[in-house]
């Protein structure tokens, strides 16, 4: 069975984006390596970075999404972002009009539906669950099994916070990755059953 992964980059006081719905510096890390992610060459991280999420990348099969980030990113002109095969939006809306019914997107209602589709598309590969509203949703079902972060050392303030509105306590194990790139750390917590 796949493993669902809240993943994202975010500031040190817990934002993914700021009051303005950008992401300002959190992606910089992304841009300031001299090791290309993949043959395009848009993407370049340090050596340590590269090790650590190429292969992590390599393995997401499905990613979860919300209707506003699939709305924001003009859902990818239909192709899944990052090589990923399908995404599944949580959404309450029908999808778009004249949206490809053959691109590799799922409308779905309701996080527990968006992760049992997920996680039948991924087979054995990666539920990846963008951070923000919906995974801070998955979260609370208890249907993350693991948290990714790319900490970036800076301080937004306020904005859209990484576990979105949670407001139950939710124990993680401790980190068993820590590794330090360029203007990043990367961090990996397990959900605590």
């Amino acid at each position: 069975m796949s493993t669902v992964v809240m993943y994202s980059s975010v500031s040190v006081d817990g934002f993914i984006a700021d009051e303005n719905d950008q992401p300002g510096p959190l992606f910089d890390w992304l841009s300031g390596g001299d090791v290309p992610v993949d043959e395009s060459g848009a993407v370049t991280v340090s050596q340590t970075s590269f090790d650590y999420i190429r292969p992590y990348w390599d393995q997401i099969g499905v990613t979860i999404v919300g209707r506003h980030v699939f709305d924001i990113t003009d859902g990818w002109d239909g192709t899944p972002p990052g090589g990923v095969d399908h995404v599944v939006v949580v959404t309450h809306r029908p999808r778009p009009a004249g949206w490809d019914p053959e691109a590799p997107f799922h409308f779905v209602e309701g996080v527990e539906a968006a992760v049992a589709m997920a996680r039948e598309l991924a087979g054995d590969r990666i539920v990846e669950v963008a951070a923000g509203d919906v995974g801070g949703q998955v979260l609370a079902a208890g249907l993350v099994d693991e948290v990714r972060m790319d900490v970036v050392p800076v301080v937004f303030g306020s904005g859209k916070r990484y576990f979105g509105s949670v407001h139950a306590q939710h124990l993680l194990e401790d980190p068993d990755v820590v590794i330090q790139g360029t203007r990043v750390l990367h961090l990996r917590f397990r959900v605590r059953r």
